[in-house]
């Protein structure tokens, strides 16, 4: 058997549903080990966890060989950043420290181990590129938030210091308590409070979280799902990328010219009755 037969045969493992499904049930499963381990369990649970965690471990390990042997390129491999972190979390794993001083790390990778599903499904990998390709145009959104917090919180500072030093003092401590008036955390505590002083002081929390708690995060939602589903596209468009992209626009016209075809050949079947007819 040739290395290129090899490597095709692992290639159709490896776009295998139920082999993609396979591995999401085991990274599933060794979340819920970690989990379970946060318990007080008796000795004999302990032990169950303990193997059923190597087993998953050796899993890993296979389901990365599997990945590796199926791509053409083994360089290329190395290149993707998804496939570099689930190697090191699958390498860092096969290291035995649950009985050394590293013990904790060796816990926090376990735990990491859950972030590998992204690497395997498609979607959960445009979903994060979709993220991280729309905070530039976040960067803008919270810029203005937080100059709009500023601005409220040097008021807030200025204004209710007197009345609750406690949520008031500082203009730090105000824009702590401003972020707990936008998450509408007990907020309606903190306006009575000052509305007993200052009866007014209901507009200076209704403007901040109209600016805040619907204008901005509307705009960061909207800026999500714009870059969201331009991925998407692309995307789609990466699995056929022969297929062309057709507007409404010239599906329309398209209809258009398949009616007037119909109509042309119908009156052209009524011209060649009429015709027979005639000669009869």
């Amino acid at each position: 058997m040739t290395n290129s037969t090899i490597q095709q045969n692992f290639e159709r493992i490896r776009s295998n549903k139920a082999f993609e499904l396979f591995v999401v049930t085991v990274i599933i499963t060794s979340a819920l080990l970690v989990g379970a381990k946060t318990y007080e369990l008796a000795p004999g649970s302990r032990s169950i966890i303990v193997w059923l965690d190597m087993l998953i471990t050796v899993v890993f390990v296979a389901e990365i060989t599997i990945r590796f042997i199926a791509e053409p390129d083994k360089k290329a491999f190395f290149r993707n950043g998804w496939n570099l972190f689930d190697t090191l979390v699958v390498t860092i794993s096969l290291v035995p420290i649950d009985n050394s001083d590293l013990v904790l790390v060796a816990r926090l990778v376990r735990v990491f181990r859950v972030l590998r599903m992204i690497s395997i499904i498609p979607e959960l990998r445009m979903l994060l590129a979709s993220l991280l390709k729309a905070l530039p145009q976040l960067g803008y959104v919270i810029l203005l938030m937080f100059i709009i917090f500023y601005i409220y919180a040097a008021i807030g500072a200025t204004l209710f210091e007197s009345i609750n030093p406690t949520l008031w003092g500082d203009i730090a401590i105000s824009m702590l308590t401003l972020f707990r008036v936008m998450t509408f955390e007990d907020w309606t505590d903190v306006m009575y409070e000052t509305m007993a002083v200052y009866p007014l002081s209901w507009v200076f929390y209704l403007s901040f979280i109209f600016f805040t708690a619907f204008a901005f995060l509307n705009m960061v939602i909207g800026i999500v799902v714009n870059v969201m589903h331009t991925e998407a596209e692309k995307m789609q468009q990466d699995k056929d990328p022969e297929a062309p992209e057709i507007s409404l626009q010239e599906v329309q016209q398209q209809l258009l010219r398949l009616q007037h075809l119909l109509e042309a050949q119908g009156g052209s079947g009524s011209y060649d009755q009429a015709s027979t007819r005639s000669g009869q």
